[in-house]
């Protein structure tokens, strides 16, 4: 994004945000000439400051004279809110400003009567800050409350001059269903490290067959920062590509919530210190996490039986530490208290956690990430976490039974863990569609078994790569896939279940193991 390699050899991601603005200054944009009056004063989107600071006063004069009936609205997404059961917010962009944007909702398409004003949260990105051209980005949120829980929701969005109730744009409408009010069985999905492809459309194709209640993404979102590296010094950033990634989702996303954590492809330097701007703008997630200013990716919500919760791991990250201890340690802190009011509550059974570094992966790209070790590894264990999801790494491997860095137990495919006695089971799920990474190791996995005894890796610790060889390696597969979780509550006593597969592109099973916990 246009800072001296040398400079971003060194710098956090505040100082880049601060190194940019500086370069990219009032007078520079206003020379440019193609720049609203709004965001010239608000100079990109300001998390916490989206009705004042961010939204233009004064647009373009082409979008002034765009009539609204020739505007569509694309990239529909949804969200839970911190209350699945009765809270959801829709999200959605338009290519051009337009007037008066809004939800209409019902119970039924032919009765959309309740309307709710949207928020817009423009995006301006200067020329020079990677590869486009001067350009606002048109983000537009709507949150509902109120509903009631385990109910289906017909909605359309629109804005002056596109309303979808009126007949001809039925066609336009989405649904979306609230979480139960009790603990009934449910199916979600879960990925890392999307992008735009081929792959990542397919597999999104897959994961809106198998009905999810809602999906994961553990960051890595949409790769408009190719490289990754948490330095502004990548020229190939372009925030278009948030355009196409919408637009691609969009099939699944319109009706099953899709619940981001950030990655490190996911901080953007140019629109905010913590380099989460751009997401801010335009994702609406549950707003109960520890620190919104510093860490918006990290939050919680409870669905039947089961608590998620998302990390943010650049806070904690030795590999990427360009947002390393951004959170003062707040973030570790709430994690606690949510790990401990979760276990403690007589109505959740299980415990998913999902954020982008791999705490246990062979990849030889990331492996695994030293500080996620550190930080939150003997929280997992003091709290017998049920199930951790990450990215990063673009493949799938999914470890035996573990405690304390060692194999409690060996987990064959098909068969059964106990976290309450034993340890935690850790999957990688990072093959969602960008180019994939290697194993030392050879692939073994279901129909295709080729196990080992020991596999070559290592650490990233605040000291560099440090090697190690593991036992807990019990699936790799090297192709594109995703996670799929069935969800079986049980009567107090009984057994309450995960049955969780890994799911190849091509639509077989690679992987299948069940994570059992008495009920309470």
């Amino acid at each position: 994004m246009g800072v001296p390699d040398q400079l971003a050899e060194r710098m956090s991601m505040a100082e880049q945000h601060e190194y940019l603005r500086a370069r990219f200054s009032r007078r520079t944009m206003i020379r440019g000439g193609a720049v609203t009056l709004g965001a010239v004063t608000g100079g990109a989107f300001v998390p916490g400051a989206v009705a004042q600071a961010a939204t233009p006063t004064r647009t373009f004069a082409s979008a002034a004279t765009v009539d609204g009936s020739l505007v569509a609205p694309f990239g529909r997404h949804l969200a839970y809110g911190a209350d699945a059961r009765t809270e959801m917010t829709i999200s959605w962009q338009v290519p051009v400003a337009v007037k008066k944007p809004f939800v209409r909702i019902g119970a039924h398409p032919w009765d959309l009567s309740r309307k709710i004003e949207a928020e817009v949260r423009p995006l301006y990105t200067p020329a020079g800050v990677g590869t486009s051209g001067d350009h606002t980005q048109y983000y537009l949120h709507a949150k509902l409350t109120h509903l009631k829980p385990g109910r289906t929701y017909y909605y359309g969005v629109g804005h002056q001059g596109f309303d979808p109730a009126e007949a001809h744009l039925a066609g336009t409408l989405g649904t979306f269903t609230t979480a139960p009010a009790h603990k009934k069985p449910f199916t979600f999905t879960a990925f890392g490290d999307q992008g735009v492809s081929y792959h990542g459309l397919a597999n999104d194709s897959l994961i809106l067959g198998q009905n999810p209640s809602f999906h994961l993404h553990a960051g890595d979102i949409a790769y408009a920062d190719p490289a990754g590296a948490g330095k502004a010094a990548d020229t190939g950033f372009d925030s278009r590509v948030w355009d196409n990634f919408l637009a691609q989702t969009e099939s699944v996303a319109k009706s099953v919530p899709w619940m981001v954590s950030y990655g490190n492809h996911d901080m953007e330097a140019w629109y905010s210190p913590n380099g989460y701007g751009g997401e801010e703008a335009r994702f609406t997630l549950p707003d109960n996490g520890p620190d919104k200013k510093n860490l918006p990716g990290v939050y919680s919500f409870v669905h039947g039986n089961t608590a998620i919760i998302s990390l943010d791991p650049n806070d904690v990250s030795f590999e990427i530490p360009a947002n390393l201890g951004i959170s003062g340690g707040t973030q570790t802190k709430w994690f606690e208290a949510q790990l401990k009011k979760y276990r403690a509550s007589k109505d959740i059974d299980f415990i998913v956690v999902f954020f982008h570094h791999c705490a246990y992966c062979t990849s030889t790209a990331h492996a695994s990430e030293g500080g996620v070790r550190q930080e939150w590894v003997p929280l997992f264990e003091k709290y017998t976490v049920d199930l951790v999801i990450n990215g990063h790494n673009h493949q799938y491997e999914r470890t035996d039974v573990i405690k304390g860095d060692k194999v409690v137990k060996k987990l064959p495919i098909g068969e059964t863990a106990y976290p309450e006695t034993e340890g935690v089971v850790y999957v990688t799920a990072g093959a969602a569609g960008r180019s994939l990474y290697a194993f030392t190791a050879p692939d073994s996995y279901e129909g295709h078994l080729n196990e080992v005894d020991s596999v070559a890796s290592f650490i990233n610790t605040k000291d560099g790569k440090v090697n190690e060889t593991v036992a807990w390696s019990r699936v790799r597969y090297l192709n594109y896939s995703f996670l799929r979780v069935d969800v079986e509550p049980a009567s107090k006593g009984h057994y309450a279940k995960l049955k969780v597969s890994g799911i190849a592109e091509t639509g077989d099973r690679i992987d299948h193991f069940t994570v059992a916990r008495r009920a309470k």
